[in-house]
């Protein structure tokens, strides 16, 4: 198994794109074949081969496809079909990024997977998949120097709305200031944050809150052994209002107890690690 994560150096780019990601599976790699990916305000675009096949599934929903493709902000798990041997590239979105890219997008719509074009797409004239991932896991600087030229020529078309603009403020308060208390914070109405929050992510602010804290549970519960897990504490640490409720929405967003989960690791991060930036 290999795999790494970077930033984009160039400050167009990062203004859109929050990290490269590079995973790589090989024959004789063991481990979960089927693991979920846990839910994401971010979209990422995934550049894989050709032959590449997909398959994605979220209770009794299937979505199957092949090589480069989309997958859209979900707010429940994905369960993957990882059983054969593949390598991707994926280029993480900042939440809300392909609202002011829409000129250049199909719509998307929360919770899917599309295939992607990336020649129509960023306006180039011959992108090559396999090429770009051939040395992947060996020269990462290489690739994100390659990705950042690819991209900001795209990027540079993109023009911000004030709803986009004011998305853009509401992010960093997101994590550690009551959703009540945003509107102050910003001197504007409650009702205006909601709406161009929701216009721009497809998320409500609570939807958008409970998905980054829910991150931020699984990164930490990724270095604990299960007999160190107190769920007691962690309802507390995260904010819920009693253990029941911190059972109930583990439940709900990835078809397990805390408990179940905490035997059975089967998220993405539990299979291929918490990527480390290099």
């Amino acid at each position: 198994m290999k795999n790494w994560k970077l930033s984009p150096k160039d400050s167009k780019v990062a203004k859109y794109i929050d990290c490269y990601w590079f995973l790589e599976k090989e024959p004789g790699d063991l481990g979960n074949s089927h693991p979920k990916l846990n839910p994401d305000t971010s979209a990422h675009l995934i550049i894989a081969a050709d032959h590449h096949n997909t398959r994605y599934d979220q209770g009794s929903a299937s979505q199957k496809g092949s090589g480069s493709h989309w997958i859209f902000p979900h707010r429940k798990t994905f369960v993957m079909d990882h059983s054969d041997p593949f390598l991707i590239l994926g280029i993480k979105f900042k939440v809300g990024a392909l609202y002011p890219l829409a000129n250049s997008l199909p719509q998307f719509v929360l919770d899917t997977i599309a295939d992607v074009d990336i020649n129509s797409l960023m306006g180039l004239a011959s992108f090559d998949s396999e090429s770009l991932l051939t040395g992947a896991a060996d020269q990462p600087q290489q690739l994100c120097d390659r990705l950042d030229e690819l991209l900001a020529s795209w990027l540079l078309r993109v023009q911000e709305d004030k709803h986009s603009e004011l998305v853009g403020d509401v992010l960093p308060l997101l994590s550690n200031t009551p959703i009540a208390d945003i509107g102050a914070a910003l001197h504007r109405s409650q009702r205006t944050i909601e709406r161009s929050f929701l216009r721009v992510t497809g998320l409500t602010l609570k939807q958008c809150h409970s998905m980054i804290r829910f991150e931020e549970m699984l990164n930490q519960l990724y270095k604990m052994e299960g007999q160190d897990i107190n769920w007691v504490d962690f309802a507390t640490q995260f904010e819920f209002s009693d253990q029941p409720h911190l059972i109930r929405y583990i439940k709900n967003t990835i078809g397990n107890t805390p408990g179940e989960y905490a035997k059975q690791r089967d998220l993405a991060i539990d299979t291929y690690g918490n990527f480390e930036f290099e």
